[in-house]
């Protein structure tokens, strides 16, 4: 299966559940002083996330053309490169509506849905897939919603998630977005929230582990020593500050 294989698929399943395609945005981004390059598919639709009606609706689903350069001492290893295209399906909600969801959908939709893309579509093995979730901090509560939800999926197919095994849970560095990073350097006004990581394992019998700088260390999902990598990433902006 090749990239293109997989960009189509993923567009495809989106857009058989009420997505409409919408294009890439532009490399540089328009109205949008916090950066000099779109760095992620979240970035271009921020106004709509705010509010701003989106002229494709409230569920969109695109293939986001991206520029990174603040991993550039990574690049070069298993998962870091400065260009690259980023896939993303896209609840915009209703905010005026008595859940401020309406016509979009949250966290009850986006997990199964990941789920069920990455082991009906790209045929994955279950047991080779780890998750990631907000653990809370002073001002934000832990994303118990996301831990619950990706608790049955897993049993579903017979799989005992259990956190700290399967699930397991990381502070504000890892698993909260917004354009400038962690609750406390976010300025008034400023749309975030947390985010739930899908990983896969390569294997503990690879011995990535072992042959890496971090071998003294416990291995997790979410390592530098190569045997998981990030695979999906669903972002719940559900705060703004």
């Amino acid at each position: 299966m090749t990239s293109s294989d997989i960009r189509k698929k993923y567009i495809e399943f989106f857009k058989a559940r009420g997505h409409k395609e919408i294009a890439s945005a532009p490399l540089v981004p328009e109205n949008d002083p916090t950066t000099l390059f779109t760095s992620s598919g979240m970035q271009p639709l921020i106004q709509y996330i705010l509010g701003e009606p989106h002229p494709s609706g409230t569920r969109l689903v695109d293939s986001q053309k991206c520029f990174r350069a603040q991993d550039i001492e990574e690049v070069g290893d298993t998962s870091h490169t400065t260009f690259f295209e980023m896939l993303g399906n896209w609840s915009l909600g209703d905010p005026a509506s008595a859940d401020g969801v309406g016509a979009g959908y949250f966290k009850k939709e986006q997990l199964p849905w990941v789920f069920e893309f990455l082991i009906q579509e790209l045929h994955l093995d279950p047991k080779r897939l780890f998750v990631t979730v907000f653990e809370g901090n002073k001002s934000v509560p832990k994303d118990e919603e996301s831990i619950e939800i990706w608790k049955e999926l897993f049993s579903n197919i017979g799989i005992n998630a259990q956190e700290n095994e399967r699930i397991f849970l990381y502070s504000a560095s890892k698993n909260w977005w917004s354009r400038s990073g962690e609750p406390e350097n976010m300025p008034e006004g400023e749309p975030g929230g947390p985010d739930s990581e899908v990983f896969y394992d390569f294997g503990i019998e690879l011995g990535l582990h072992d042959k890496s700088p971090y071998k003294n260390e416990k291995c997790h999902p979410n390592c530098q020593c190569g045997r998981f990598m990030e695979i999906g990433n669903s972002v719940f902006m559900q705060y703004q500050k």
